[in-house]
């Protein structure tokens, strides 16, 4: 997964009732913070700040984009100074791709000398971050929340995961699974519904003949395969007698080296000669309907007996 083309956007929320200095500073200490997350080396996904809000049109507005923004991934919001919530509920409904909820401070200490209540009505994380998320907790509003400093490698780490699952979510909104032999027969727990699946997670289901694919696996060549499977058992851990040539345990994995050249090139899905003709991103079998694919030629890339 090419994470370079994606990004998480960063919105900071925020109102007008401390006057415009107050959002001077606001906007100077979110830009502050997305270039230290994206300067860390802890986060596989670019960090876009996209303004602070301060209303709930600015909001709704924020997050509409953020929908139709294909290189999008899912947005992280954090809470400057305290935000009424009810300002978010509009822009939480309209709201489509995975949520963040930072719950972080600008500042890493306390200024106990000189604080006064000019710096505590600007830094009022600890406020506006409970209140986000009694609104989103009363929506229910699926998110992940992570609380630490920014500047802290463990809450760095803990929003790398969160970015790696909203790629995940990502490429599945246009996948396209395809199912070698459908279901099998009087199997229901496997049986499935693709209507859902569509639905609910994204992914499209078709069916697709065995025989097509037989006629790519046919021509591959055994110089293809060798070199393959010298890959696998100079990458992988294996029991040294799997290398002896004519044994049955050394079929299988012949037979598993041309299964996967005949489906992918490069380990690139998309530019597949038979997978480019589909379109699709995953491959599914199921033993019952195997056509003349023989049960040691490797072709259970996601395979199950229902």
């Amino acid at each position: 997964m090419a994470f370079e083309n994606f990004e998480v956007w960063f919105v900071t929320g925020a109102q007008l009732l401390y006057g415009g200095d107050a959002v001077v500073a606001v906007d100077a200490h979110s830009n502050e913070m997305v270039k230290g997350l994206n300067e860390s080396g802890n986060l596989p996904v670019k960090v876009v700040y996209k303004g602070t809000v301060n209303s709930a049109k600015e909001i709704t507005e924020a997050f509409k984009a953020a929908n139709h923004d294909a290189r999008c991934i899912g947005v992280i919001t954090w809470m400057h100074t305290f935000s009424p919530a009810k300002m978010w509920i509009h822009g939480l409904q309209e709201l489509k791709k995975p949520l963040l909820h930072f719950h972080t401070q600008f500042n890493k200490e306390i200024p106990w000398d000189t604080i006064d209540m000019d710096f505590m009505n600007l830094n009022q994380s600890a406020h506006g971050d409970r209140e986000f998320g009694h609104i989103v907790t009363r929506m229910r509003k699926p998110r992940k929340v992570v609380v630490g400093h920014w500047q802290d490698e463990a809450a760095q780490k803990k929003i790398a995961v969160w970015m790696r699952v909203a790629a995940a979510w990502a490429d599945a909104q246009d996948m396209l699974i395809l199912r070698f032999g459908d279901q099998m027969n009087n199997v229901a727990v496997t049986d499935g519904d693709k209507v859902t699946a569509e639905q609910v997670l994204g992914y499209h289901v078709d069916y697709c003949p065995v025989n097509d694919l037989m006629v790519y696996y046919q021509a591959v060549e055994d110089k293809e395969v060798q070199a393959l499977v010298a890959t696998y058992f100079k990458e992988y851990e294996h029991d040294a007698a799997l290398e002896q040539t004519g044994t049955e345990a050394y079929t299988k994995v012949w037979n598993s080296a041309k299964a996967e050249i005949a489906l992918q090139s490069s380990r690139l899905w998309y530019k597949l000669p038979f997978v480019e003709r589909y379109r699709s991103k995953r491959i599914y079998n199921q033993f019952q309907r195997s056509g003349i694919i023989r049960s040691d030629s490797g072709f259970g890339i996601t395979a199950s007996d229902g």
